[in-house]
């Protein structure tokens, strides 16, 4: 079961695209809870009040609370960073303000019903894969933790560090051999560094900046690639 949300101040808006999850979820048999609200206010109250949401839906331009401060109170206040925020727009000229809310995808009104399904397609493999776990053994000890709590590796010499989002650790091994068992979220942007997408904050030519307010360097050779993979789904 997926629990969808929509969260639009337009109800003719929401209506269609409901409409329009719904006709995708019967089409691939996919078990779905669609919800719907009209202004940022109820759909903060709701999470407060310890409802739950897989996929959003988020108008940026509402009345009061507008859909960047509805996601900077997913992301920040609540805590979460696996809900997967598609925002909707009437505007294309949003793409470096909403990387402290960490989107997975932004679509431009008018909405037609192929924008839906590739959103929830995407949507559905992140989900899954994020429920999966990278494993590695550091002397006689195995760990296994959440990809999605994974901010970066970061090749030291014949060790890589893992920085997590409470912990770092270090394991024996070597970054190209990581990079192939990585999900697709994960890409390098140094020959030292593989970063988590899902957990940069803010991008310039030369540096990413991650969650806990690490800055790391975007070498040469990774530029063109660093740009496409964080910039490709926001212009």
């Amino acid at each position: 079961m997926y629990n969808i949300g929509i969260c639009d101040d337009g109800k003719n808006t929401c209506a269609a695209i409901e409409e329009m999850i719904l006709q995708y979820a019967e089409r691939n048999k996919l078990k779905i809870d669609t919800q719907v609200w009209y202004a940022g206010e109820e759909l903060c109250r709701y999470l407060e009040q310890g409802g739950h949401l897989d996929i959003l839906f988020l108008d940026i331009e509402l009345i009061q609370l507008t859909g960047i401060e509805v996601g900077d109170f997913i992301r920040n206040e609540m805590e979460d960073r696996g809900m997967q925020i598609v925002y909707i727009s009437g505007h294309s000229a949003y793409a470096q303000e909403l990387f402290k809310t960490q989107p997975m995808d932004f679509l431009v009104k008018p909405i037609a019903m192929q924008q839906i399904e590739d959103s929830l397609e995407l949507a559905v493999k992140l989900i899954e894969r994020n429920s999966g776990k990278f494993g590695f053994q550091n002397g006689r000890d195995y760990y296994f933790i959440s990809y999605e709590n994974i901010l970066y590796f970061e090749s030291k010499g014949r060790k890589i560090k893992i920085v997590t989002v409470d912990a770092e650790k270090e394991f024996y091994g070597g970054i190209r051999e990581l990079k192939k068992k990585l999900p697709k979220e994960f890409f390098a942007i140094h020959q030292s560094y593989v970063v988590n997408k899902t957990h940069v904050v803010r991008y310039t030519y030369e540096t990413v900046e991650m969650d806990n307010d690490t800055i790391l360097l975007i070498s040469k050779a990774y530029r063109k690639q660093v740009r496409e993979r964080l910039l490709k789904r926001l212009l």
